[in-house]
């Protein structure tokens, strides 16, 4: 306790020795989960030290893997040195915070109850109780390896925030209050009603949906959560669903935000009750939670994808068809309807949680927002790519290692070109994380393929992404003098050859400053 007070403190200067933090920190986390010592520790006041220790790892940014400090462990036999997809461990470069977080996570179980926690961070803290909230829910949605979001997750539940938020679920959640583009209603027994989203409970709490095979106004048994299921023409097809007498209202819609939000707040009453009703929906993750289990080492972070909503589970709850340019002759068919163009069948209300651009075109009144088919100015393979972040906030990569190395130049090119494709059409969309992303992949691409940059930089010109060019000039700046005199920048503007003599000026420049 003494040298893990002593690492937080302001006396102390520089880095501590990462072997001895962690070994203390292991040791605090052990004495931690037994019973006999954490009455003990919690009297020496440990959960200000590990609150401390919290806030020091967040604010100096301290990095310490595993291997770091125990390197005769790690055996290069079982790695692959060709085409070897690295996989963080779950512990990750993140160490001294996760064990902070385990450690206070253990203590926490032994306050009794939410008021007992909250009096505990009354009394000098390192971090106030929403200011320790803040930084954990930022945790969760980061990219912090699934242990660390394990155990903020943790932490979380002790102070009445339950669940696993993500950026996927903090665009999604935006539609829990909207009801234009809902198209089912959740009756309850006193006749309340809630809009929802199909697509999302079909994903999310599918136990919230009659089975496909329940016959319309069929009863359930005793205890379901679903009674009944009719539907009504409002304008367009509505599903209601009526619930059980089961259901009370208030952990209903604490269970609607856990679907959409990822997450939700709530007292320890109203969590009796959701404790329920996530084990009655195979909510086994949040029943996890709830029950105050500790993650078991390994389990990965629960998944707030949607890609499913893609295939069948979400099909029949499709309003909308993005279709894509044409860009050669394709051989299109689809099962669904007669369009003879590439196209995907989707849901408005991913589409409006994830644009600024669709919210407008949808809430416009124009032609295109009553149609049923966007027509996306974007070749087929970029279409798929963007519609793929939509549902899960993720942009599939390109092919890497040997297998990109192999490649030749214009097979390469190919691979780049929906990125390309994307960052356009980003600017228009106002989708800054697509066009980041984008921007990084073609980034490192470039980085291990400098000569794609003669082909990439006038593509991005063609565009009109400045930005984008001036990259590709930088990378090629090296190489100007030979593509000078082979011939190879004859192709491109004027502008963008004066482009890359700038880029090699400055190159030039930083390199003679450097030798003074």
């Amino acid at each position: 306790m003494h040298t893990l007070n002593y690492t937080t403190s302001g006396s102390n200067i520089g880095m501590p020795n990462a072997l001895k933090l962690v070994i203390n920190l292991m040791g605090l986390t052990c004495y931690s989960g037994l019973p006999q010592y954490r009455r003990y520790l919690i009297k020496s006041e440990a959960v200000k030290t590990l609150v401390a220790l919290v806030k020091w790892c967040l604010d100096n940014d301290v990095h310490v893997r595993r291997l770091s400090f125990v390197s005769h462990l790690h055996d290069t036999f079982l790695e692959r040195s060709c085409c070897w997809v690295f996989t963080e461990d779950w512990e990750g470069k993140d160490i001294p915070l996760l064990y902070s977080l385990w450690g206070l996570a253990e203590l926490m179980h032994d306050y009794g109850s939410l008021r007992n926690i909250s009096d505990k961070f009354a009394g000098g803290m390192a971090y106030s109780e929403d200011d320790l909230v803040s930084k954990l829910l930022e945790i969760c949605t980061g990219t912090s390896t699934s242990g660390l979001r394990w155990y903020a997750a943790y932490v979380l539940s002790y102070l009445g925030v339950y669940g696993f938020p993500s950026k996927l679920e903090k665009r999604i959640g935006k539609a829990l209050t909207e009801k234009e583009y809902s198209d089912t209603q959740l009756i309850l027994a006193n006749g309340e009603s809630l809009s929802v989203h199909g697509v999302v409970l079909a994903i999310r709490c599918s136990s919230l949906l009659p089975c496909r095979e329940r016959q319309l106004n069929e009863k359930t048994s005793d205890g379901s959560l679903v009674g009944d299921l009719t539907e009504q023409l409002h304008g367009e097809l509505q599903k209601e669903i009526r619930l059980s007498t089961h259901v009370d209202h208030q952990a209903l819609m604490k269970l609607l935000e856990y679907v959409y939000m990822g997450y939700f707040r709530a007292g320890e009453e109203l969590v009796k009750k959701l404790k329920t009703l996530a084990k009655r929906c195979n909510l086994l993750p949040l029943f996890q939670l709830i029950c105050r289990k500790s993650p078991k080492w390994g389990t990965p972070f629960p998944s707030s994808d949607l890609s499913l909503a893609l295939g069948e589970a979400g099909l029949p709850f499709s309003d909308i068809i993005l279709e894509a340019k044409a860009t050669e002759v394709i051989c299109w068919t689809c099962s669904l309807c007669s369009l003879s163009m590439p196209h995907m069948h989707v849901h408005k209300v991913i589409l409006w949680s994830s644009s600024d651009y669709m919210q407008a075109l949808f809430q416009s009144g124009m032609q295109e927002s009553r149609s049923q088919t966007i027509k996306v100015p974007v070749s087929w393979e970029a279409l798929v790519k963007l519609v793929y972040w939509f549902y899960s906030n993720d942009l599939p990569n390109p092919p890497s290692g040997c297998l990109w190395d192999n490649m030749g130049t214009d097979e390469k090119l190919c691979k780049l070109q929906p990125y390309i494709e994307l960052c356009w059409l980003a600017d228009f969309w106002f989708l800054e994380d697509v066009k980041e992303s984008c921007s990084n992949v073609i980034c490192s691409c470039l980085d291990s393929a400098r000569p794609l940059s003669i082909k990439i930089i006038q593509i991005a010109a063609n565009y009109a992404l400045w930005k984008l060019a001036d990259i590709a000039a930088n990378y090629m700046a090296p190489l100007y003098p030979q593509l000078r005199d082979s011939g190879e920048l004859e192709a491109l503007d004027d502008m963008l050859i004066d482009m890359v003599r700038a880029a090699s000026v400055r190159l030039s420049q930083e390199g003679d400053s450097n030798t003074r």
